[in-house]
């Protein structure tokens, strides 16, 4: 059940590799308007996304190793550690899952690890991508595990770029293994206000949305019960 507005769930991503920054200085803008948790930007993105947000109730997370999760470890570390020193609020980080399908748990929490060490001394909370069309449910059951364990503050559906994204079976199984120890954010495919408002009522605390959906979910629930588009 929401306990806040529903701006304050998203985190408005303004993520597309072919966005000319012009473009992306008005997405970016456009969440600020709507009193958006986040605005969720590529690494290049983030002065200018830290300047926007002074003085707001809006705050900047950025994308890690995004959207394969392929880098190294401590490549991720050196990464989050950038983004740390530019004032960065919140990074959410792409998991190597073909880890996770390799079954090798001890790296994947290596791997989260390696950015929760350098996040939580600077108070920088960290979201794990799993890209969940690529896993079973058991998979995704065992990654959430690996989260808690890295100390890392959400577990996250998908990039919205890697195929189909947040499923209620995928956020279920996230929620039912997370028992309120971490959090969960459903992301991809969140395009209208009634999905949006499903996922809050399962549990999920935030939600990763395509920065043209955000009016959309924005406006009341009887303007768009039948609305298309986003992320």
């Amino acid at each position: 059940m929401a306990t806040q507005p529903i701006e304050r769930y998203l985190d408005h991503a303004v993520l597309k590799p072919d966005m000319p920054p012009e473009e992306a200085l008005e997405q970016m803008k456009l969440g600020i308007d709507y009193n958006v948790r986040t605005i969720c930007v590529r690494p290049t993105d983030i002065p200018v996304a830290i300047e926007l947000c002074k003085d707001t109730q809006t705050e900047v997370s950025c994308v890690l190793a995004f959207p394969h999760g392929h880098a190294l470890s401590q490549s991720k570390a050196d990464e989050a550690k950038r983004y740390v020193d530019l004032g960065v609020s919140e990074i959410d980080m792409v998991v190597n899952y073909g880890l996770i399908r390799g079954g090798l748990w001890d790296e994947v929490q290596a791997d989260i690890q390696a950015v929760t060490d350098v996040a939580i001394p600077a108070n920088v909370k960290v979201k794990t991508i799993f890209e969940t069309a690529t896993l079973t449910l058991p998979e995704i059951a065992r990654a959430t595990e690996a989260a808690v364990a890295a100390k890392a503050d959400f577990v996250k559906t998908s990039t919205g770029f890697g195929g189909e994204g947040a499923t209620e079976e995928a956020v279920k199984t996230m929620l039912d293994i997370a028992a309120s120890r971490i959090e969960v954010k459903p992301s991809g495919g969140i395009r209208d206000r009634q999905r949006a408002e499903m996922f809050i009522a399962m549990g999920a605390t935030r939600l990763g949305v395509g920065s043209t959906s955000t009016p959309v979910i924005c406006k009341p629930y009887e303007a768009t019960a039948n609305s298309e588009g986003g992320y």
